[in-house]
């Protein structure tokens, strides 16, 4: 019923619920005053709530109240938007001169080509009576041109900066309003270091300027020189493989690289597949026999995938390879040696697995002369450069030239990637296939596939292929919905106009 928060969240305005406004009786004597705290995206993130618990009784009393809470969340949404975009313009504004500087009253962001990436909410209103649209509608203000609401250039903001004074600082909007404007310039970005001589260019391509991933590389780099066995942990996704590519690829004598899925292989073949086999070993082996992967990768990299699902029968096995030096083919007595460097990798607690009895001590410490701890992706400070990068690379796969729309890259920036660097390729590769003209928009996006709603849903999107984007996917969607539109577009969050429009574009239509 009605309340404070509550009525502040179903509204998104700043109010005053006092005494038997309350529709719980036992709520009667509280007076409550509480305001929305709106993000750079303009979305109702947040509710500040002021609470007396023996108010006066006339509700007018509150007007201080709301006054507090109200100045309050103003300066919380200016400090995010100042402390979130700080490699963009911000124009800061006030109806008077004296606070301009010290206490505006709204911002925006901008990016270089005059864009609008972020802004707060009473820079949301402001600007949308300016320009007569309603700033509930996604869209309507943030990833449009400051132009549509300014008599403004971007190229004009370095004449609002604080060296003038505040009173010479005016800017016109749309509908001839007189605001004053402040603008603070990007902060720039310290010069992108030159690769480290000490890291050699496959691990050094890995990442961007993220403090995490650029130690981790370091250590690599020294690791690759010897034979010392390294596992790498993170979660799925995370781009382990790629590493273990990397430290492959920095070493001076390289030799092969020979990667297992120790997780993928059934347990009946593995055995044959990691050792090899003689003539005739077994039923269906070949006659001449055959060197298994260990073999194969005799002077170079052996990468054990998913380590930790490997048989315990063989670890016992393995660890002998890795002990002597020598791998023994099925069906064959005399050992041969090997000259290798092992690599393993795993999203499983080897620790606690060890505690268990389900992984052997012995080996875990063979195969973790070190561990190497890779990132996940929402721990990483360079999002936006592997958003950029990837971007590239899947169009170039496409045989496309793409761009990112403001509101689709703030949208990317914004999750929470538990798929990681997997999921992020996914996501994108879906928006390629279904954006118009090359230019991606926030709604091209699929859903994340591991959402409240759904995480145990058949149709959430794993692959592009199975997405919900692709035509197989949608067409599952739709059959799971009994081909209702409306319920199809809340289960991959996007409107149903633009269901319609990919039905369209991929060619479903309704039985």
């Amino acid at each position: 019923g009605t309340n404070g928060v509550g009525s502040c969240l179903a509204t998104g305005k700043p109010m005053v619920i006092h005494q038997t406004d309350h529709f719980d009786l036992t709520h009667t004597p509280l007076s409550c005053t509480a305001a929305p705290i709106f993000d750079t995206d303009g979305v109702l993130r947040a509710v500040l709530d002021l609470s007396l618990l023996r108010p006066p009784l006339p509700k007018r009393s509150q007007r201080l109240a709301l006054h507090l809470v109200n100045a309050a969340v103003r300066r919380i949404e200016l400090a995010n938007l100042m402390a979130t975009m700080r490699s963009h313009w911000v124009l800061r504004l006030a109806h008077s001169p004296d606070f301009l500087d010290v206490d505006p009253e709204a911002a925006i962001a901008l990016d270089a080509s005059g864009r609008i990436v972020g802004i707060t909410h009473s820079a949301q209103q402001l600007m949308a009576r300016a320009a007569g649209v309603d700033w509930r509608t996604p869209g309507a203000i943030v990833g449009q041109p400051m132009s549509r609401f300014f008599a403004l250039s971007i190229d004009e903001l370095p004449s609002l900066i604080a060296k003038r004074p505040t009173e010479e600082r005016l800017v016109r909007l749309g509908d001839g309003a007189a605001v004053f404007g402040h603008a603070i310039e990007p902060v720039a970005r310290p010069p992108r270091a030159r690769a480290d001589a000490t890291i050699p260019a496959a691990l050094h391509a890995l990442s961007g300027d993220d403090p995490q991933m650029r130690a981790l590389e370091h250590k690599a780099a020294r690791l690759a020189r010897g034979p010392l066995s390294i596992l790498l942990h993170g979660e799925t996704g995370s781009g382990k493989e790629r590493f273990a590519r990397a430290i492959h690829a920095a070493r001076i004598d390289r030799g092969p690289f020979i990667a297992v899925n120790c997780a993928a292989l059934p347990e009946s073949l593995i055995e044959g597949e990691l050792f090899g086999h003689a003539p005739g070993a077994f039923s269906g082996a070949l006659p001449q026999g055959r060197p298994g992967l260990i073999e194969a990768a005799d002077g170079g990299v052996l990468f054990l995938d998913e380590i930790g699902d490997m048989p315990y029968a063989l670890q016992a096995r393995l660890l002998r390879v890795l002990s002597e030096g020598a791998v023994t083919r099925l069906g064959e007595h005399q050992p041969r040696p090997v000259r290798l460097k092992v690599i393993s990798a795993t999203h499983q607690n080897l620790q606690q697995m060890v505690h268990d009895g389900r992984f052997r001590a012995d080996l875990f410490f063979r195969l973790a002369a070190i561990t190497l701890q890779i990132p996940p992706l929402r721990e990483r400070t360079d999002l936006g450069w592997l958003i950029d990068r990837l971007l590239r690379e899947r169009a170039t796969v496409y045989g496309l030239r793409t761009r990112l729309r403001p509101a689709a890259r703030i949208a990317l920036l914004k999750r929470r990637w538990a798929g990681n660097i997997r999921e992020l390729i996914n996501t994108l590769d879906v928006a390629i296939t279904l954006c118009d003209d090359g230019m991606i928009e926030r709604d091209d996006l699929p859903a994340p596939p591991l959402t409240p709603h759904s995480p145990h849903s058949p149709h959430s999107p794993h692959s592009p292929s199975t997405a919900p984007g692709s035509r197989e996917g949608l067409t599952r969607a739709l059959i799971a919905c009994d081909w209702n539109i409306s319920e199809v577009a809340r289960m991959l969050e996007v409107d149903r106009t633009t269901i319609h429009r990919r039905m369209r574009k991929l060619g479903i239509t309704r039985p």
